[in-house]
C-alpha cells in the first residue's frame, strides 16, 4: 500500500513539474503571440507565377472592409516571410522586391479598418491583431537588419547595375509598422 501511494505521489509531482516546465519555457521564448505563415512558393519555383496569378484573382474576391483587411495583412505576412527567406539565401534583389510588396500590403490594412469604423463596425479586435502583427513584423525585420549588408550592388549580366540600400529599406519598413503599435 505504501509503495503504491509513494509511486502515485511521485508521478503526480513529476507531472506537475513537467507541466510547469512546459508553461514557463513556451512563454519565455515568444515575444509576440502573432504567428507568421510558413514560406510559400518562392521565386524560381514552377508554381510561383501561378501563385501570383491566383493572388491577383483573389484580390477581387475579397470585398468588404474586414475581408480586405484580412487579405492585405495575410499578403503582407506572406511577402515578409518570403523576403526573410530570400535575404537568408543572399538573394538581395528578390528579397528587396518582396519587402516592398509586404510594405505596400501593410499600408493598406489600416485604411480598411478605418473605413469599417466609419461604418459603425467594431474594429477593436482587428486593431489588436494589426498591432500584434506590427510587433511581430518589427521583431523579424530587426533580425533581418542584423544579417544583410548595408548596401548591395546588384549587377545583372547584360544591363546596368542597381544599388540597393537594404538597411534603409528595412528601417523604412520598420517605421511603417511602428505607426500601428
Amino acid at each position: 500500500m505504501e509503495v503504491a501511494f509513494k509511486m502515485k505521489k511521485g508521478i503526480g509531482v513529476f507531472v506537475a513539474v513537467f507541466i510547469l516546465f512546459l508553461f514557463i519555457s513556451t512563454h519565455s521564448l515568444a515575444k509576440s503571440s502573432y504567428v507568421l505563415p510558413y514560406p510559400s512558393y518562392m521565386p524560381g519555383s514552377a508554381l510561383y507565377k501561378p501563385r501570383l496569378l491566383m493572388e491577383k484573382l483573389s484580390e477581387y474576391w475579397h470585398f468588404g472592409n474586414f475581408s480586405r483587411f484580412s487579405y492585405n495583412l495575410k499578403q503582407s505576412d506572406r511577402y515578409l516571410v518570403e523576403a526573410k527567406t530570400l535575404f537568408e539565401y543572399n538573394q538581395y534583389l528578390l528579397g528587396y522586391d518582396a519587402l516592398k510588396k509586404s510594405d505596400r500590403y501593410f499600408k493598406k490594412t489600416l485604411p480598411n479598418l478605418e473605413d469599417a469604423g466609419d461604418e459603425g463596425k467594431d474594429i477593436s479586435q482587428n486593431r489588436k491583431t494589426l498591432s500584434l502583427a506590427a510587433e511581430k513584423h518589427i521583431e523579424l525585420l530587426a533580425k533581418i537588419k542584423e544579417v544583410v549588408p548595408e548596401k548591395f550592388n546588384w549587377q545583372p549580366e547584360k544591363s546596368a547595375s542597381t544599388l540597393l540600400d537594404l538597411k534603409s529599406s528595412i528601417e523604412s519598413s520598420i517605421s511603417i509598422r511602428m505607426k500601428h503599435l
